[in-house]
């Protein structure tokens, strides 16, 4: 009868001392996050500037240091989805904000597709945008 006590007692303050998995303060998920074209602008021949922000979506305020690993451009809202362009990363002006030179060889529309990691979150923040090059 003393060591079921015990044993309940033991049980009892080590659960008492534990925190709990699951907190109000739970984590966002991805889609709780989203990209907007900042900015669009000619960078040279064949060459387009763009500017993404990532906002938290229910606070409505940019994320500074996400890890962007995946990107690719390419015309599909032109109707052509082979039509692809380099995308190389450049230094954002602001926190929050995500820049690429793109090589977009024609004028038109064309999607910047994204993959990125929030710090403290599980889910990756996957989203594709659009933006005219302009020549």
């Amino acid at each position: 009868m003393f060591s079921k006590l015990l044993r309940a007692a033991v049980v009892g303050a080590v659960t008492a001392a534990t925190p709990p998995l699951m907190t109000s303060g739970a984590k966002a998920a991805a889609a709780d996050y989203r990209f907007e074209v900042v900015s669009a602008r000619a960078a040279g021949p064949s060459k387009t500037d763009v500017t993404v922000r990532l906002l938290q979506v229910p606070a409505n305020h940019p994320v500074p240091d996400a890890v962007i690993f995946q990107t690719r451009a390419d015309m599909a809202p032109s109707g052509m989805p082979t039509m692809t362009g380099n995308v190389a990363p450049q230094p954002g002006q602001q926190a929050g904000t995500y820049r690429f030179v793109i090589e977009t060889g024609m004028a038109g529309s064309w999607a910047l597709t994204l993959a990125a990691k929030v710090q403290g979150e599980a889910e990756t923040v996957r989203t594709t945008v659009t933006f005219n090059a302009a020549r």
